[in-house]
This record gives structure tokens, C-alpha cells and sequence, in this order.
């Protein structure tokens, strides 16, 4: 009971996120999922419905080692990189439902050490 009540707390804190966000062709979102494994980064065009640049910590070529905190820093690193490189300078910064620290937090800075504004 205790795992349904706290997703339908992110889910509902997620809905008001989103209401007031959207990623758009000149400033897409930059989105986060975090599972008890990993952690997920993808930029989205939501005009388009589209991906535009995704990084994970379970990719084959990811090499962080160490703890979440520090392969959150690398994943967001990473998607900052491959973000530059497809020409995107700017981001919404989506959090996803999850507070803003730890693991999140941790990734937004390793985005904006990766070049990226938000």
C-alpha cells in the first residue's frame, strides 16, 4: 500500500509539473526518471512529440562507476554533450514528480556543467 500511495503523490505532483511546462522547438524539456537501478534523461519536443537526445546509466558505452549520486552527475553530463552536439543550448528542466535533490539534483548539475541552460 505503502508503494501506491507514494507514486500517486509523484503522479500528482508530476500533472501540475506539466501543466505549466512543455518543451518547445527552441527550448525542449529535459525530462528524468529515476528507477532504483538507473536513471533516464531524455530531451523532448513536445510540438512534435519527439525525442530529441536520450541518455541512461545502463547504456553499454556508460563508464561512471561509484555511487548513484555520482552516475546521475555523469548521465546528465552526458546528455548536456549530446544535447550541444545536436545544436540545443537550452532546456525546461522537467523533474518528473521527484524532489529536487539527491540523484535530481545531482543530474541538473552535471547538464548544466555539460553547457546546458536551464
Amino acid at each position: 500500500m505503502a508503494g501506491k500511495v507514494k507514486t500517486s503523490r509523484r503522479d500528482r505532483i508530476k500533472k501540475g509539473i506539466r501543466k505549466r511546462i512543455s518543451g518547445s522547438q527552441e527550448r525542449p524539456r529535459l525530462s528524468v526518471f529515476r528507477s532504483n537501478k538507473g536513471i533516464y534523461a531524455q530531451i523532448i519536443n513536445d510540438n512534435d512529440g519527439k525525442t530529441l537526445v536520450a541518455a541512461s546509466s545502463l547504456e553499454k558505452d556508460f563508464s561512471a562507476s561509484g555511487t548513484k549520486i555520482d552516475q546521475s552527475k555523469e548521465v546528465g553530463k552526458k546528455v548536456a554533450e549530446k544535447a550541444v552536439a545536436a545544436g540545443i543550448k537550452e532546456v525546461v528542466f522537467d523533474r518528473n514528480g521527484y524532489l529536487y535533490h539527491g540523484r535530481i539534483k545531482s543530474l541538473a548539475e552535471g547538464a548544466r556543467e555539460g553547457g546546458l541552460i536551464f
